[in-house]
């Protein structure tokens, strides 16, 4: 596809170390290219419904955590999952969005469970914006093209010391951080 994956960090990840990886979502380049930046092993969250996708979906649901949001059982279930593969030394990604949001919205309102399981794993939230991946290769037909896919993985975010009730301050707060780069990013290329 001739997309070159360039990456700033703020923190290595290390090995062994179990993880909570958010990123914006803006482009189906996204899980690829948090593949690439995160060397250690780890399983998505996503959504139920995108396992009828034909052929996508058939890997997608052997390599995800399906949720149905609808669904409060479901929803549980993520977190009894979850704990299974951070015992297994895996980490996690979500996509706090839920989803890519429409053109025109830069960064959409973020979904309370990638915190919510953070706090309740005293797990690190690794935070990373992608810069260029809507650019590459948008959800518009005939759009886009090769170029560099930039990452900036921020420091990490501790939850060992946050209660459950303030997932709220804590999403807001990784949310305002990801949009200031989008914004900064944004003006220094006007």
């Amino acid at each position: 596809m001739g997309c070159i994956p360039k990456i700033s960090w703020g923190e290595n990840l290390e090995r062994g170390k179990s993880y909570m990886l958010i990123a914006n979502h803006t482009s189906m380049l996204d899980i690829m290219l948090m593949l690439w930046v995160s060397k250690n092993p780890f399983v998505f969250v996503g959504k139920k419904e995108l396992m009828n996708i034909p052929v996508f979906g058939f890997f997608y649901k052997r390599v995800c955590i399906l949720v149905d949001r609808g669904d409060s059982k479901s929803r549980m279930a993520v977190y009894r999952k979850a704990q299974r593969r951070l015992n297994q030394g895996l980490s996690i990604c979500i996509f706090p969005e839920g989803g890519v949001p429409p053109e025109e919205i830069v960064l959409d309102t973020f979904k309370d469970g990638a915190f919510k399981m953070a706090i309740a794993h005293k797990i690190p939230i690794v935070p990373m914006i992608f810069l260029d991946n809507k650019k590459r290769f948008s959800y518009t037909l005939f759009s886009g093209g090769p170029g560099t896919v930039r990452v900036k993985v921020k420091p990490f975010v501790m939850t060992e010391s946050i209660l459950e009730n303030q997932k709220g301050e804590l999403k807001e707060k990784i949310r305002t951080l990801i949009m200031k780069e989008l914004e900064e990013d944004a003006s220094s290329v006007s």
